[in-house]
């Protein structure tokens, strides 16, 4: 854990199953450092209420602040070497928004 950084906990629970004779999933925890105060942004973009959903955007935020920072760190793989101009422009589209 980088002590410079928020350090988060994000704990995913398999709720229910549409094919009941499945079995649900054991749950996931999942401890992580990002440099943004990521209840910050969740705050911001619920402000904005891009999606008519505050539950939608919380999950956005999340899910795209955990994705980006995994991204930034693993820059040099080619996995994200086509997404990077892309997403970049993304960025700037959001934070105008």
């Amino acid at each position: 854990m980088n002590p410079k950084y928020n350090h988060y906990k994000v704990t995913l629970e398999h709720l229910q199953n549409p094919k009941e004779e499945l079995p649900l999933h054991d749950a996931v925890e999942v401890v992580f450092d990002n440099h943004d105060d990521i209840f910050a942004i969740i705050g911001k973009l619920q402000e904005k209420d891009l999606f008519g959903n505050k539950g939608q955007t919380a999950e956005f935020a999340i899910g795209l602040k955990m994705f980006s920072e995994v991204m930034l760190r693993n820059k040099d793989n080619p996995l994200f070497e086509r997404l990077h101009p892309a997403f970049r422009d993304f960025m700037k589209k959001l934070k105008s928004t």
